[in-house]
C-alpha cells in the first residue's frame, strides 16, 4: 500500500479537504470552476485514500483542522497550502501570492482561527461532492481509475 501511495503522490498534486465542511466544499467546487486543467486532484480526508495520503505524511486521521496539499510530494497545510494552490491558478488569483510577504506566523494563525471555527461560522453537510461526468477529471480517485 505504502508503494501505491508513494506512486500517487510522485504523479499527482492532491488537494485533501474535508467532505462535510460548507467552507471546504465551497473550496472544492471554486477549484473545479478555476482549476481548468485539473492540475490538482481533490480527494476528502474522509475517504479511504485521503486517510491513507494522511497516514503517509503523518498527519491526524481523525481531526481534521487544515486542508493538505501535495505539489511534486511535497506537503503544505494550513496557509501555505492555501498560497501553494492560488499561485498555480494563474491571474488574477496568483496575484494573492502576495500572502508570502505576511511572516507565516501571522498567516498560520488566521489560517487557524478560521479553520477551527469553520463547522459554527459555515456549517457542515451531509451531502458530499460527488463527482460527476463534467468534473470527475479533478478527482483523484477518478484519475486513478482512468489509468487502472
Amino acid at each position: 500500500m505504502q508503494q501505491k501511495i508513494e506512486a500517487i503522490i510522485q504523479q499527482h498534486d492532491i488537494i485533501l479537504f474535508d467532505e462535510i465542511c460548507v467552507l471546504c466544499i465551497g473550496w472544492a467546487k471554486f477549484l473545479i470552476k478555476y482549476d481548468t486543467q485539473a492540475q490538482f486532484k481533490l480527494t476528502s480526508v474522509q475517504s479511504p485514500l485521503g486517510q491513507d495520503i494522511l497516514r503517509h505524511y503523518q498527519m491526524p486521521t481523525e481531526q481534521f483542522d487544515s486542508m493538505l496539499v501535495i505539489k511534486n510530494g511535497q506537503a503544505y497545510s494550513e496557509s501555505t497550502a492555501f498560497l501553494k494552490v492560488i499561485e498555480s491558478l494563474g491571474q488574477p488569483f496568483s496575484y494573492l501570492k502576495m500572502g508570502y510577504g505576511i511572516p507565516k506566523f501571522i498567516r498560520d494563525f488566521l489560517y487557524r482561527r478560521i479553520a477551527l471555527n469553520r463547522y459554527r461560522l459555515f456549517g457542515t453537510t451531509e451531502q458530499c461532492l460527488l463527482p460527476s461526468s463534467e468534473n470527475k477529471k479533478h478527482f483523484l480517485e477518478h484519475s486513478i481509475d482512468a489509468k487502472l
